[in-house]
Order: C-alpha cells, then sequence, then structure tokens
C-alpha cells in the first residue's frame, strides 16, 4: 500500500514546497512552530501598527509604569509552557516589550 504526501496550498509558493518536501519530519514540525509564532508576530506587529495609527489614545490605565506609552497594548507570550503578560508598543521600525506579570492560570 501506497500513501501519498498530503497537498500543498496552492498559493505556496514552488521553492517553499520543494525545500519543505526535502525536510526531515524533525525540520517540518520546527518549521512548522516557527511558522505560526512568525504569523503571531506579524499579525501582533501589524495591529499594533493599526492602533498606533488610531488617534483616539485611552486614558493611561493605573497599572501603566511610567516608562511605557500610553498607547501599548498587552499581549500574552508563552515561554516554556508558562504564560505571560507584556506591554508592547511601538517605536519606529521596531515593536518594543516590557514584562507586566505571569498571566492568572484562572483565566
Amino acid at each position: 500500500m501506497s500513501y501519498e504526501p498530503p497537498p500543498p496550498p496552492a498559493n505556496l509558493p514552488t521553492e517553499i514546497v520543494n525545500t519543505l518536501n526535502e525536510a526531515t519530519p524533525e525540520h517540518l514540525r520546527d518549521a512548522a512552530s516557527y511558522a505560526e509564532a512568525l504569523a503571531e508576530h506579524k499579525e501582533r506587529e501589524a495591529r499594533l501598527e493599526e492602533e498606533a495609527d488610531d488617534a483616539d489614545v485611552e486614558e493611561r490605565p493605573d497599572d501603566l509604569p511610567d516608562d511605557v506609552p500610553a498607547k501599548a497594548t498587552i499581549t500574552i507570550k508563552e515561554i516554556n509552557d508558562n504564560r505571560y503578560y507584556y506591554w508592547q508598543w511601538r517605536e519606529g521600525d521596531s515593536v518594543t516589550s516590557k514584562y507586566k506579570g505571569p498571566v492568572n492560570p484562572d483565566e
């Protein structure tokens, strides 16, 4: 019995498909994990940029540190299976983060 590999998405460039077809299962899992994290990062950057473009800046939250701008948003990062809150904002072309605290597991 012969099994065929799954068909690639039609919009995926050929060079990426070829590279993935030559990869080991371990590298494919690493690439999938990286691709998911990179997609989240790019979506977050786009969201931060869109929020920065909004002229209406909300009032400064009470728990916002003095060295964090009012336009900052709170994001959650997962590190070693633990989740943490970070303040995040755009400074020019880069996104800056500052640790806020651990996520309550009950939330």
